[in-house]
């Protein structure tokens, strides 16, 4: 099975297309700040999640819905504004920021001080991280400045952010069981 986290009005053929608005055309009404997910234990194979992470107050309680729900090797690929983008700011919906170093969070590579460090509960491998700089119509730049922008995502981040700011960062995660 394959669903499609917060549709709105893109909804996907082969998907189980899941949004919390009953206005939009969907397969299941569902608020990704309840949990657990109406799925059965590993029964997703693939995962898409545009532009609705940056909306969930629930996060790390829906991440580790989702490796429940994900069998071993699912794919879950997710698009959010980068945290530097004008955009992010400008929705007083959105309610958490994105870096390229968000999901080390779920697979244990970065040392945050308020990570347990107990029995993994959830486990994603990053398999790929990219920075675009354009949405909308600046996306025609992308091609261009793109490569840039992913060279070194820590430089990136630590000197260029601010003053150049991509719009999206898109992440593709694999699921460890």
């Amino acid at each position: 099975m394959k669903i499609h986290l917060g549709c709105g009005n893109d909804y996907k053929k082969g998907y189980v297309n899941i949004d919390s608005s009953s206005e939009v055309k969907q397969d299941k009404v569902w608020n990704l700040e309840k949990t657990p997910l109406p799925f059965k234990e590993n029964s997703v194979d693939e995962v898409l999640a545009f532009h609705v992470l940056e909306n969930v107050h629930n996060f790390i309680p829906l991440m580790h819905d989702l490796h429940r729900v994900c069998r071993n090797g699912a794919v879950i690929k997710v698009k959010t504004p980068f945290y530097s983008s004008w955009g992010q700011f400008n929705d007083p919906t959105h309610v958490r920021f994105f870096s390229p170093f968000t999901f080390g969070y779920f697979e244990g590579k970065n040392n945050y001080s308020h990570q347990v460090k107990k029995k993994r509960e959830v486990n994603f491998k990053v398999e790929s991280v990219s920075l675009h700089f354009g949405a909308g119509q600046s996306k025609i730049m992308n091609w261009l400045i793109d490569p840039f922008l992913n060279l070194n995502h820590r430089l990136y981040c630590r000197f260029f952010a601010w003053k150049f700011p991509a719009a999206e960062i898109e992440f593709q995660l694999r699921c460890i069981k």
